[in-house]
């Protein structure tokens, strides 16, 4: 499993437009199985209302992980994705 974390940078946080987006993306590198983290909760990326429901705001801190075959590809397009959209 690699992981980096990431500050979100827009001031509404990971809210419903983005998470639809965000999940799409990490939909897209299964088998490979993305997660994010915040304050000790740890979902699915691929799950919207999962992923809703950790509550992401502007300015905090989330992880993004990635287990399967494909970890370094999961991670630089879920990193880029964050960069441009988040």
């Amino acid at each position: 499993m690699k992981q980096f974390t990431y500050v979100i940078t827009d001031p509404l946080g990971i809210h419903a437009r983005p998470a639809g987006l965000l999940a799409k993306q990490a939909k897209s590198y299964a088998p490979t199985v993305v997660t994010i983290s915040k304050g000790g909760q740890t979902v699915k990326a691929g799950q919207l209302m999962k992923l809703m429901s950790l509550g992401v705001k502007g300015g905090d801190e989330i992880t993004v992980s990635a287990d399967g075959g494909d970890e370094a590809a999961a991670l630089s397009g879920m990193k880029a994705f964050l960069e441009a959209n988040l």
